[in-house]
């Protein structure tokens, strides 16, 4: 079975789900101080997969040309950007500055050709794609610039320009995403684990905008703060309701 998710387009990309919320947990943790030996230690046995996983991915990218990535790639391939981007902003917590930019300029890399992809795929063209019920993942558009940035103003220290844009560019991609809602009409007629996707994408965006309120000081960017956030969070305990409920009705 693992290996049968490996050989698979999207399934191969959920591999790095497990790292990258390991990562998140390490970076989160109050018991060890950022800097300690354990913790860098932790950082790097974490980030083994991902760099395993990366040269897998990204290798066959580069050896097998763009006609395999057009192909192969679809939303679910950014969760690999998404993966080096964590990596990235935990080595900055961590104090390893260097390892943070190396992860950052490979995840952006294949961001921009992963985007640039996806974004020419013509109406209708199958290659590689996801099924109507698997729609959700397409948040993880606007999930991957969103975690750059704050990767970005980890390794800086702070949210410069760069963190800027990035947040603009995610949050543009969000308003063209829920404008059309038509997309995602298939994939809600039944609940589907698929509808989790919805989550962590809101919540990136919803983290990139409490740093850009805090430095950017204003009652709009504040109020597009407390918007976001309470988006996120109604999403999410509506999701956890949900998935209560469907549970409970299929094993009652």
């Amino acid at each position: 079975m693992v290996r049968d998710e490996f050989l698979n387009s999207v399934g191969v990309n959920y591999l790095f789900v497990p790292w990258i919320c390991c990562l998140m947990l390490l970076e989160s943790s109050p018991f060890l101080p950022r800097t300690a030996i354990c913790h860098q230690v932790l950082w790097s046995v974490l980030v083994m997969p991902v760099l395993a996983l990366d040269l897998k991915i990204y290798g066959q990218y580069l050896t097998k040309g763009k006609r395999h990535l057009a192909i192969v790639g679809n939303p679910t391939s950014q969760l690999t950007v998404i993966g080096n981007m964590v990596g990235a902003q935990a080595a900055a917590r961590v104090g390893w500055r260097e390892s943070a930019m190396g992860m950052f300029g490979v995840g952006m890399a294949h961001y921009v050709v992963l985007f640039v992809t996806l974004y020419q795929r013509l109406p209708g063209e199958h290659n590689g794609g996801v099924p109507a019920t698997l729609r959700p993942v397409l948040f993880l558009f606007f999930a991957a610039p969103s975690v750059a940035s704050l990767a970005w103003g980890s390794i800086i220290g702070h949210f410069d320009s760069a963190s800027k844009m990035l947040f603009f560019l995610s949050l543009f991609l969000f308003m063209s995403l829920i404008t059309r809602p038509v997309i995602f009409r298939k994939a809600m007629r039944k609940f589907d684990v698929a509808w989790w996707a919805y989550s962590f994408p809101l919540t990136a965006l919803a983290l990139a905008s409490a740093q850009y309120a805090e430095e950017v000081k204003g009652a709009m960017p504040h109020a597009l703060m407390l918007l976001l956030s309470s988006i996120s969070v109604v999403v999410s305990l509506f999701l956890m309701v949900v998935t209560v409920l469907h549970t409970n009705l299929r094993f009652s």
